[in-house]
């Protein structure tokens, strides 16, 4: 009940046990459980430092819950703060990855060219990444934007896929939620978590990225346009930035096998991702494609979001959306 709030599985027994028998003697609650003394006195420890249980079992050695409605607004009080924290970092990884993309892409110098190399066309790109493939040592880390992945692509990845993991290369992939409504794509995730690769869905990418045994990283020459080819960078800062926005994409997207995110309360949502794009100027083509949704299912969802915010129109729902502090 409480392990989405981070306690342990341990924690959230004995705290369900305490709240259907107030004032229980702590010792009957260990023996109930059957747990050792020093997992027990952590879990009382941490539900006390979260507000959940009452410090009083310290001196009268029973438990005495906190009434649930503060305790709950306490949690979710930390767990929002959280989640502001992972957005800010967000924030600030994505903007310096995209400055320094730009500034490579506009950079031809010899002393430059040596730390970066461009790959003209899908088919140079591919060719490339299945060379350097068979080089990986430890980690392979991507992001898949576009909703559904075109077939040869898929294809091509699995082969190269299968030989990583086989000779035990971590792999983490990052897809949109969309890939859910693309059969083709939903079953190469599925392939690759069966076989031990770990996929997350997040409602929008920032573009399409791969990086290697952390040492290199291959981006877009044109962000909006993957298909005009890439850039391999080797420099460690440019490394590390593009992996620090790895990793703050990575730590707030739904592990594949859980239900995506669609609640307009939580800013990880495909409807508040939605919001956002429109905020920002996207047309419902570009925000359609951002999303990797048809442009019908973005239309929809905007007629569902003027609904739920009681919006006549655009305008308003942009009113209604920053009064309830959703952009």
């Amino acid at each position: 009940m409480l392990t989405s709030f981070g306690l342990t599985e341990h924690t959230d027994r004995l705290y369900r046990f305490a709240l259907g028998r107030p004032g229980c003697p702590v010792q009957q609650a260990a023996a109930e459980f059957a747990l050792p003394e020093a997992e027990r006195d952590e879990a009382l420890e941490e539900l006390t430092r979260l507000g959940l249980l009452a410090p009083s079992w310290r001196s009268d050695g029973r438990l005495h819950v906190v009434s649930p409605k503060a305790a709950m607004d306490t949690l979710l009080a930390l767990q929002q703060a959280e989640i502001a924290e992972q957005n800010r970092a967000l924030a600030r990884s994505q903007a310096a990855a995209e400055m320094l993309l730009a500034q490579y892409s506009a950079q031809h110098g010899d002393e430059e060219e040596l730390a970066v190399e461009q790959l003209q066309g899908v088919d140079a790109v591919r060719a490339r990444m299945s060379d350097l493939a068979t080089r990986i040592r430890t980690e392979s880390l991507a992001f898949m934007p576009g909703g559904a992945q075109p077939p040869a692509g898929l294809q091509a990845s699995k082969g190269a896929s299968a030989e990583l993991l086989e000779r035990g290369v971590k792999i983490r992939t990052v897809y949109l939620d969309s890939i859910r409504n693309a059969p083709g794509t939903l079953e190469h995730a599925q392939w690759l978590t069966l076989r031990g690769a770990e996929v997350r869905t997040v409602p929008a990418l920032p573009m399409r990225l791969w990086i290697a045994d952390r040492e290199l990283a291959m981006v877009p020459i044109d962000p909006a346009d993957s298909a005009a080819g890439a850039v391999l960078l080797r420099q460690p800062g440019a490394v590390a930035a593009f992996l620090a926005l790895f990793e703050a994409v990575w730590a707030t997207a739904v592990p594949f096998g859980e239900a995506p995110r669609k609640s307009l309360d939580d800013p990880h949502s495909q409807p508040r991702e939605l919001l956002r794009l429109l905020a920002q100027g996207y047309t419902d083509e570009a925000a359609a494609r951002r999303l990797g949704i048809s442009l019908r299912s973005e239309r929809r969802l905007i007629s569902e979001l003027m609904e739920k915010l009681d919006a006549q129109s655009r305008f308003q729902l942009g009113q209604r959306a920053a009064e309830h502090g959703y952009i």
